[in-house]
This record gives structure tokens, sequence and C-alpha cells, in this order.
């Protein structure tokens, strides 16, 4: 009897044993198959890095031809005012020089009057206290008292 019990058991160790091997999947076809699906996956990883850098290349050499497409327009515009306007009015209008809009020298600003907004708040004197400064606007008597108001009560 404790043989047929121990023949059982050893049955039903090795059917449980081959659903368990069965459910890990754990077989050379299967890591094989893992590696190639890794393995592809990193070729379209380096396929679309590589789309993404002649996107941007291609973008930057558009973007560099609509600029020098614009200034041939306006060059353009510009010879077209000064022949076809009063020097005045060509003057006032486009500067004349194919490059002046481009430069970084300020002229737009200064022929305008125009002024772009600051950032900081103007002092009247170098001496003056900044709005960022911590004891901007405190009056210095207020501040004393105030720091004399919490030490007496704390005393009483």
């Amino acid at each position: 009897m404790i043989w047929l019990v121990a023949m059982a058991c050893l049955a039903v160790g090795i059917v449980i044993g081959v659903v368990f091997a069965s459910r890990l999947n754990t077989s050379p076809s299967r890591v094989h198959e893992l590696e190639n699906q890794i393995r592809s996956l990193k070729e379209n990883h380096i396929d679309y890095k590589d789309s993404v850098s002649d996107h941007f290349s291609m973008t930057a050499e558009l973007v560099q031809h609509m600029t020098e497409s614009y200034k041939e327009v306006y060059q353009h515009l510009a010879t077209g005012a000064q022949d076809l306007c009063s020097l005045e009015v060509a003057s006032k209008l486009l500067p004349a020089s194919s490059d002046a809009v481009f430069d970084s020298n300020n002229n737009g600003q200064e022929t305008s009057g125009l002024l772009p907004p600051k950032d900081y708040a103007a002092k009247q004197n170098p001496e003056q206290k900044g709005a960022l400064a911590e004891d901007f606007g405190l009056d210095k008597s207020k501040a004393i008292s105030n720091e004399e108001s919490p030490a007496q009560s704390g005393n009483q």
C-alpha cells in the first residue's frame, strides 16, 4: 500500500512539475525569440533617432533658406521704396542697407522713440534702495518698535 501511495505522489509531482515548467516557458526558443525582439526594438530606436536628427537638420536648412528669402524680399522692398518714393519717405519706411533690419545695434529703437519695458524699477539716484531690497519701503522707526513689541510681551 505504501508503494502505491508513493507511486501516486510521484505521478502527481511529475504532472505538477510539467505544468509548472510549461507555465514558466523558459525554453531556449523563447529566450531566442525575446533576444530577437530586443534587437528589433533597438534597431527601431536607432532608426527613430536618425529620423529625428534628419528632421531637425532639414528644418534648420529650411529656416536658413526662409531667412535668406526674407532678406531678399526685404532688400527688394527697400530698393523699390528708394526708387519709387521720395528720399525722405523712403528713409523713414526702410533702411537703405539690406542687413539693416537684422543688425543688433537697436537702430529701430532710436528712430521710433519706443523703449522696451524694463524688468526693474528705475531709481532717482544710485544710492536709493531698489524695489528688491529687503528693507525697501519700510520705515525704520516702525521696524524698531515692531521688534521691541514681541520682546516686551514675552517678558510680561
